[in-house]
This record gives C-alpha cells, structure tokens and sequence, in this order.
C-alpha cells in the first residue's frame, strides 16, 4: 500500500456500532459531511486539511482528530503527497457505557471542543485499536480496547477540552423554523421536496430557511437532505440489499448517481461498504 495510487480499506462489526477505515487519499475530497458516531482519527503519513466548526484545522502525522456525532467537516490532502490516516467510527452508546464505568457521578455525552489534538500516546492507542479490529480480536480484546481508548481521549481532553450537552432551552424563531424543516426532510428523505414545499412546512420565506438552516445545522437543506439518503443506504447496504436497489430506494436516480455521493462523502464505494462486514 504504497505509491502514488489511492486506497481505502473498510471494517464494519457486525454485533456492534462500529466502524474503521485506513486509507491513503492523494486527490480525493471528502464532501461536508458529519457521521452519526463519534470518529477518532490518526494522521500516519502527510498532512490533512478540514473545515470544521467555522474555522479551518490541519492534521499533520501523528496527530488526533476527534469529531463529535453529527459534526460537519470536509477533508482534503494538505499538499500533493497526500496524506495516510486511520480513523474509527465508536456509536455514542459505546461512549456512553464507557463514561458510566469511569465517572464518579453521571455525566452527559462529551462534545469535544479542540477537533485536533497533540498526543503520541493517544496516537498510538489509536492505531492498536484500529489494527485490533480489522483483523478481528475477540471482542473481549475489542471492548478492553475500546474502553481504553475513550476513556484516553476523555482524561486528554481534560479540563476544558470536554463539555458537557447545555441544558434545553427555548429555540427562537429561526431556530424553529430549522427544526420544522428538518423534522420534514427526515420523515420524506426519499421524496423529491422542493424549496418552496419545505419553507411552507417551516413557515417562512426559501430564503429564511436557508440561513436558518445553514446555521443550525452547518449545511444547507438540501445537503442535509442527501446525507440522509446516504445514511439511510448505508444501513440497506449493511442489510445486504444490492446497491442498484438501495439508491431508488433511498432517493438517488441510480447506482452511479448514489455511488458518486457515497464516495464523496465516505471515501470509498457502496459496494466496499457492503462487503466490509
């Protein structure tokens, strides 16, 4: 896996809410996007660059990524040799069993407010457990792992480097027109909802929505929109279900339309995916 050639290998659990990649990506350009898990990653060779959070951070070899669910980035090689990074995918109630079993009092899931981090131990306990997974260690030797590993990112973080949720509070106007339509796009993700249907469910103007939109959310609606379709193809694929069906299922015109999307925003093909497990 060496070169000037682009590769991407992919592990999925098939009992549990995680994932791992380990690639190598000279021109490719990850589209905004966010992931339902919480992703920690480690840059082994090169360096990347990303948006996230309003301002733009560079993950050079040997630094950690961690990005919370949910959190729009993009991604891009820093310079013309690329870079190699290993990142693994940990669903929120895997955090959340690890920060019952080590917190003294109960806790909220941790936001992570640094997105790159300066550590070679945390660095190294990355790449064990990413390696640990993709050649399938016991799942006793997983979840060690994976206890061991969150629970290294939690103590880094340290004071101020972790935050908990903020209470609930009342959403004003925009913020509510944002939920209305998002609420909509998630129950009809498949159906082709335009513009002016979604502002008149929100109840307010296209252009309203938008700004209100971008700014709760970091992406347009109709990028929110896509992301679910995507979302949605990755748990059919999981299910076995032929790519060509998943992408009319979903909401895409065909394969290519919805292997095009997926690539962009996850780095590899649906089929890849599919086969990962």
């Amino acid at each position: 896996m060496t070169g000037d050639r682009e590769w991407a290998s992919y592990w999925r659990s098939a009992d549990a809410p995680l994932e791992a990649m380990h690639a190598h990506f000279r021109q490719h350009r990850y589209q905004r996007h966010s992931h339902e898990t919480y992703s920690f990653g480690v840059t082994e060779r090169g360096a990347q660059t990303f948006a996230c959070r309003g301002a733009g951070h560079t993950s050079a070899a040997g630094m950690v990524m961690a990005f919370n669910p949910d959190e729009v980035h993009d991604g891009h090689a820093a310079h013309e040799l690329g870079f190699t990074y290993r990142i693994v995918h940990i669903g929120p109630e895997l955090v959340a069993d690890v920060l019952a079993d080590i917190a003294e009092r109960p806790v909220g899931l941790p936001l992570f407010v640094a997105p790159v981090l300066r550590s070679p131990l945390l660095a190294t306990r990355l790449r064990g457990l990413h390696a640990a997974l993709a050649r399938g260690a016991a799942p006793l030797e997983r979840d060690e792992m994976i206890t061991s590993t969150i629970a290294a990112v939690i103590r880094l973080a340290g004071a101020g480097g972790v935050i908990r949720t903020p209470p609930t509070v009342p959403a004003p106007a925009a913020t509510r027109f944002a939920a209305r339509a998002r609420g909509l796009l998630h129950d009809r993700y498949a159906e082709p909802l335009g513009a002016d249907a979604l502002a008149a469910w929100a109840g307010c103007s296209r252009y309203t929505l938008y700004r209100s939109f971008r700014a709760a959310y970091g992406m347009a609606p109709s990028d929110y929109q896509r992301q679910l379709r995507l979302r949605a193809a990755r748990r059919l694929l999981v299910a076995g279900r032929p790519a060509a069906r998943v992408a009319t299922e979903v909401g895409f015109t065909d394969q290519a339309h919805l292997t095009r999307w997926f690539t962009r925003h996850y780095g590899i093909t649906p089929t890849t995916y599919r086969r990962a497990g």
